[in-house]
């Protein structure tokens, strides 16, 4: 048998280097590398060309019929959504957010929804106490949903109690990084410990039919810790978002083997618990200033599901050598690129500006069609002029200053007329013959026009 070795791990990306040093020269991440004993390799098996025990793949046509999976309602609507449509048997998912954003609250109603429907659940704590479950529970109103609850970290015992009886429709683990083995020299939360457990809790999970959920802390970045050795083997990855002083949260996919990515669902958080949102248009623009320089409605989409979102800006000028760029919930690499065509394309001199922009309610943008909504709002703010209140703008913006054409043009205008919007600005390329007769269509076919729009700077 071939003796253990050492290998260095950072814990963050997962490269292993023969020697440990306080930087990872992988992903730049500093003291991140923690010694790790590596399982041990046999010799490679020799398999013959002729003869080998290897066994023969089964090949099949791309005119073979597929069947859709099948889905598992949870019976949170927008838990479903995000998912596809539902849980799917034998598939894993992975949730990562902030500690304190919401997870386990987010699964603990998931789980008690789909148990009182009567389906089998297991929610294994490996952080909590179970009466602190229960505490959480009964605050929800959950206790009397048939949950069947549980804390257990070691991997052996986990799939020993699982494959003792018959497998549930749902097993939520919170977390995966307090799960451990006996048959890995690492402690939990290690990369060789989550290579590990992860592993064979979906290797169960798909053997057996059950839905596996794991619960992922994220690192000071926002990403789940070890991304690339959890991400790859699970089927979905969802993303619980927010912002400590907002009540809103989104939960996002960023991958889904079963569905679309992108696709977000909206929380609201409060005492009760998490409140499913089924209109969130209206939840973002309930409290906007009206008829205040810097603010702009952007119609956008997340996935398939059509966003009215206020931008807000602010432009002053600038006391700095080096004026200042504040992005909250939009690409700030976005927003230099935005600044510098409204200087060289537009005569807009925002350069000893401080520039601060801001997506309200706390949802992160990254559709590009947000451009010149943030446009807008920086127009405003810089003329001191208000942008129209029943107006929603969309487009991208090239670094020609042209308006660039976007898609679902339809969804974004029918959200916007559902919310009492009458007029919209939008790329010229997008006009349709015929134009809805409950909103009047302003297009844009250069950035300029835009600029003209809102006119020079009021001076005091």
């Amino acid at each position: 048998m071939a003796k253990a070795s050492k290998a260095f791990v950072c814990q963050a990306c997962g490269a292993v280097s023969a020697r440990w040093s306080g930087k990872c020269a992988a992903c730049g991440e500093w003291n991140s590398i923690i010694e790790e004993t590596a399982a041990p390799s046999g010799p490679p098996a020799l398999v013959a060309i002729r003869g080998g025990k290897g066994r023969a793949a089964s090949f099949e046509g791309l005119g073979t019929e597929t069947r859709d999976a099948p889905r598992l309602p949870t019976g949170m609507a927008e838990f479903d959504r995000v998912l596809g449509g539902g849980l799917v048997p034998g598939s894993a998912v992975l949730v990562g957010g902030d500690p304190g954003i919401g997870k386990s609250t987010l699964l603990l109603q998931a789980a008690a929804a789909l148990a009182t429907s009567g389906a089998p659940v297991i929610y294994l704590s490996g952080e909590e106490a179970p009466a602190q479950v229960r505490m959480r529970a009964a605050r929800l109103g959950l206790s009397q949903a048939p949950v069947a609850l549980g804390t257990e970290t070691n991997l052996a015992n986990i799939i020993a109690t699982l494959s003792k009886a018959k497998a549930p429709a749902l097993i939520v683990i919170d977390s995966v990084q307090t799960l451990w083995s006996e048959g890995l020299e690492a402690a939990p939360g290690t990369i060789s410990q989550l290579r590990g457990c992860a592993s064979a809790l979906v290797s169960y999970a798909k053997a057996s039919g059950s839905t596996l959920v794991l619960v992922g802390h994220v690192t000071k970045d926002g990403q789940i810790a070890g991304p690339k050795v959890i991400e790859h083997v699970v089927d979905t990855v969802l993303y619980f978002e927010g912002q400590s002083g907002h009540q809103f949260r989104i939960l996002r996919a960023v991958k889904n083997r079963f569905g679309p990515t992108d696709e977000i669902g909206v929380f609201e958080m409060r005492y009760e618990g998490l409140q499913q949102v089924e209109n969130p248009s209206a939840l973002f623009l309930s409290d906007r200033d009206q008829g205040a320089p810097g603010t702009a409605v952007f119609a956008g989409m997340e996935g398939t599901r059509p966003i009215l979102v206020e931008i807000q800006a602010l432009v002053a000028p600038s006391l700095l050598s080096m004026p200042r760029r504040a992005v909250v919930g939009w690409d700030p690499n976005r927003l230099a690129m935005l600044i510098a065509v409204l200087e060289a394309r537009c005569g807009t001199r925002l350069g000893a500006q401080d520039v601060y922009l801001n997506v309200a309610g706390g949802l992160k943008l990254g559709d590009p069609a947000a451009d010149l909504a943030a446009a807008a709002a920086l127009l405003s703010s810089f003329t001191g002029r208000p942008a129209p209140e029943d107006t929603v703008y969309f487009g991208e913006v090239s670094l020609t200053g042209a308006v660039r054409a976007v898609g679902h043009m339809d969804q974004r205008l029918k959200e916007a007329t559902k919310l009492g919007f009458t007029r919209g600005v939008v790329p010229a390329a997008c006009v349709p013959d015929r134009q809805l007769q409950e909103i009047r269509l302003m297009p844009l076919s250069q950035l300029s026009d835009l600029v003209a729009w809102f006119g020079p700077p009021e001076r005091d």
